[in-house]
């Protein structure tokens, strides 16, 4: 029997952002004892838990992983790695704290399996989520974080923003995804941009040479862009990206593209994630593979709900893929059921 099918209308009746209140402080309260741990990970680990992946520099115990946006402030996380994904990826994490724009922020399409949000990167800020993290993590889990600007940065110093928070968590992580895509905080997405980007990159690259001295080891940095770059937009990312060294490409945020949806909520504003953006973001996936000839390691996110999406995204050329909105529909145990499949990681 499928618990959270029967438990899922119940949860449902709540807003989303507070059932996702909710997720989170029960997340929280199994992760940090070692006997709720364990429950967990009778209940939730798979018996299949590969195959496993090398890239970034890094062992992935499978290709499997969550997305920025779950647990902005790592409050959950501990209780997350005990659900079976090869990693973890928390934020977006701001240098401040702040609250985000203002609710209602969330939105379920539940007649199309998706969700709209327009959340403006809530944080706790730097501080909090980087004391969360200190302290012995989970075996076998990688954990990278999601980096952003504070709403109120400008543009033009927003690399400073971005440089702050490499500096704090680059020994806390195994790797930083920086955010340059989200809908939802005004004029983000222009970082996008060759020159604006190489600007934020660069500076980056080298800040990372210093870290990894450092800490003697290999700081991987990856960059999530928004799916719905035209073709110049994306050639002119991908370029920057290639040219500044970074290790890899989240693909991708979420959309604003709203077509073919049939809820009475489609004209929110906001991001648009979950079932409708599946083939969107493996087009893209596929695409960026193509036109970096393979150069530029992929990690697919958008619109994963089952085996078939995640192994669509493999196929497609993506070394990781990663879920949120298909947890939210079809809960804890959709990790299980994904690996428990067989992902199968094509012979190049």
């Amino acid at each position: 029997m499928n618990l959270y099918a029967f438990l899922r209308p119940l949860i449902f009746r709540l807003t989303p952002e507070a059932a996702h209140h909710w997720v989170i402080a029960l997340l929280r309260l199994g992760g940090d004892n070692p006997v709720t741990r364990a429950v967990l990970r009778a209940w939730f680990e798979p018996k299949i838990q590969g195959p496993p992946v090398q890239v970034f520099g890094l062992s992935f115990r499978n290709p499997l992983g969550l997305a920025a946006g779950f647990d902005k402030d790592g409050l959950g996380w501990r209780g997350l790695a005990c659900l079976g994904f090869g990693h973890l990826e928390l934020g977006t994490v701001t240098p401040r704290p702040q609250p985000g724009n203002p609710p209602p922020r969330v939105f379920r399409l539940v007649e199309d399996q998706a969700i709209i949000n327009r959340m403006g990167f809530p944080s706790r800020g730097a501080e909090f989520l980087a004391r969360r993290l200190r302290g012995k993590r989970p075996q076998g889990i990688i954990l990278g974080v999601n980096i952003g600007k504070n709403r109120q940065t400008p543009l033009e110093e927003a690399a400073q923003d971005y440089l702050s928070l490499l500096q704090v968590f680059a020994p806390l992580c195994d790797y930083l995804a920086i955010n340059v895509s989200s809908p939802n905080t005004p004029g983000l997405r222009q970082l996008q941009q060759r020159q604006l980007l190489e600007d934020l990159l660069n500076p980056l690259a080298e800040a990372r040479k210093a870290q990894e001295q450092s800490l003697r080891r290999r700081i991987p940095l990856l960059v999530k862009i928004a799916p719905d770059l035209d073709d110049e937009g994306l050639d002119a990312a991908l370029e920057a990206i290639l040219r500044c060294g970074m290790d890899g490409v989240i693909v991708s945020n979420t959309t604003v593209r709203r077509e073919g949806l049939r809820s009475p909520l489609a004209a929110e504003t906001g991001g648009l994630s979950g079932l409708p953006l599946n083939d969107l973001n493996t087009r893209l996936v596929a695409e960026v593979v193509r036109r970096t000839g393979g150069k530029l390691p992929v990690v697919a996110s958008g619109g994963v709900m089952g085996p078939a999406q995640a192994q669509e995204k493999l196929d497609a050329g993506a070394v990781l893929v990663q879920l949120y909105s298909g947890l939210i529909y079809e809960g804890p145990a959709l990790v299980k059921r994904i690996l428990e499949s067989g992902l199968r990681i094509p012979r190049a």
